[in-house]
């Protein structure tokens, strides 16, 4: 087991709490209050970088928002619709297509996601324990040779 999942592994033993998940709630419901207070006793270039974090969440919620909004959208197809007179019955008929915004937006997402977990290994040859330990031999006449001393890196 990795090192790090040993709170994975206490949840999957014993569970949670039994308020945990309120506790989650209220905790996300205090974040905005929490939030305001650091940014406002932060001083100099902490607050700097901070402020300017926020600003760029702020960002991306309103750019997110403006996707939802935009994801009803008809738009008209101008190549599509008849030149000249077009009889009644026909013009509510006219060519829309629906904005693909969001649903691009989700798929962009899922690639970042993907990518995210794909790690570039390295290949590296085997390096044998006699070429990476120098067997150094002690005692009075020199005759045990137990000993063992890296002389070289195992990774290059």
């Amino acid at each position: 087991m990795p090192q790090n999942e040993y709170i994975e592994q206490a949840v999957k033993r014993h569970g949670r709490r039994l308020d945990h998940y309120e506790r989650k709630r209220k905790k996300l419901a205090r974040a905005p209050h929490t939030n305001a207070l650091k940014a406002k006793k932060l001083h100099g270039l902490k607050a700097k970088m901070y402020n300017k974090q926020r600003l760029a969440a702020k960002i991306r919620m309103k750019k997110a928002i403006k996707m939802h909004e935009k994801k009803d959208v008809r738009v008209k197809n101008e190549e599509s619709t008849p030149k000249g007179a077009v009889p009644p019955y026909l013009l509510d008929r006219e060519k829309q297509s629906r904005a693909k915004v969001l649903s691009n937006m989700i798929k962009q997402k899922r690639k970042e996601k993907a990518g995210k977990w794909q790690v570039p290994l390295p290949k590296v040859q085997a390096v044998s324990d006699a070429d990476v330990f120098k067997v150094i031999r002690t005692g009075k006449r020199k005759k045990k040779a137990w000993k063992r001393m890296g002389d070289r890196k195992s990774g290059s």
